[in-house]
C-alpha cells in the first residue's frame, strides 16, 4: 500500500489554510514540503517561518525535503520549526552520515533523496541509517517538471538494494507524477508517493485526492498478492 503524500509546491499559498483542511479531510496523513536555496537547486521555496506556521495550523506529519547545499546547518532549526522528517542529498554535504545522525538524535525520521542523475549505490554506506530513500521522478526545485522515463525502473532497483543491503527504509518517489504513473509506482512497490499538480491543478482536489489513495491502496495489495504466489510458486 502507497501512501500518497501531497506536495505543497503545487498549492496556492494564498489558500494554504484550506488545502490543509481539504488534504486530512480526503484522508492523508502527510505532507511535503520542498525547500529550494536557489544553489543547490534552482528557484527559492518556502523557509522556516512558512514550516512553523504549517505546524501551527495541522496535526499532519509534515515532510521536509531540503534542496540546500550543506543541509547540517539548518537541520536543527527545520526540527525545532516543526518537522517530523528531513530528507537531505548526499551530495549536498561532505559529511552526509553526519546529517543522518542529527536529525535521527532529535527524534525524527532521515531520509536520502537522490536526484535524477545520482545512482542508488550513493548510499549504501548509509543504508542501516535511513528511515527512507526518496527517488526524484522530475528535475526539482519547480511545479509541473514531467516525469522522468527512468524513475520507475530506479525505484524498482532501489526496492532491489534494500533487500541486498538488509535494510529497512521506506522508498518513495516524487516529482511528475500523475495518476497512470502513481498506478505504475505504486504496483512497482513505492511505500510512498509525493505528488503535487495531479492534486491541487484539480477543481474537484478533495475527491480526487480520496480517489488517489484508494487507488494506491488496491495497486499495493495487488503487488503483495503477487509476491505471495510468486513466494508459494517457489516452495
Amino acid at each position: 500500500m502507497a501512501l500518497i503524500v501531497p506536495c505543497l509546491l503545487a498549492a496556492d499559498l494564498a489558500r494554504l489554510g484550506k488545502d490543509l483542511e481539504m488534504i486530512r479531510e480526503a484522508g492523508a496523513k502527510r505532507i511535503h514540503i520542498d525547500v529550494c536555496d536557489g544553489h543547490f537547486a534552482p528557484g527559492v521555496t518556502v523557509g522556516l517561518p512558512v514550516v512553523t506556521s504549517l505546524r501551527k495550523a495541522t496535526s499532519l506529519e509534515l515532510d521536509v525535503h531540503l534542496l540546500v547545499e550543506r543541509p547540517e546547518r539548518f537541520v536543527t532549526d527545520f526540527i525545532e520549526a516543526g518537522a517530523d522528517s528531513i530528507a537531505a542529498h548526499p551530495e549536498s554535504t561532505s559529511d552526509f552520515y553526519r546529517v543522518l545522525r542529527l536529525i535521527k538524535s532529535r527524534g525524527r525520521r532521515a531520509g536520502a533523496a537522490l536526484g535524477l542523475g545520482t545512482p542508488i549505490e550513493m548510499v549504501s554506506a548509509v543504508a542501516n541509517e535511513l528511515d527512507f530513500l526518496s527517488i526524484l521522478s522530475a528535475e526539482p526545485g519547480e511545479a509541473e517538471q514531467p516525469y522522468a522515463s527512468h524513475a520507475t525502473q530506479k525505484l524498482s532497483a532501489a526496492l532491489q538494494a534494500r533487500r541486498d543491503w538488509q535494510a529497512h527504509f521506506a522508498v518513495q518517489a516524487e516529482g511528475g507524477i500523475d495518476q497512470n504513473r502513481m498506478r505504475e509506482l505504486a504496483a512497482a512497490g513505492a511505500d510512498a508517493l509525493v505528488m503535487g499538480s495531479e492534486i491541487f491543478r484539480r477543481s474537484d482536489a478533495k475527491a480526487h485526492l480520496q480517489e488517489l489513495i484508494h487507488a494506491a491502496s488496491v495497486a499495493g495489495k495487488d503487488t503483495v498478492k503477487q509476491e505471495i504466489i510468486a513466494g508459494s510458486d517457489e516452495l
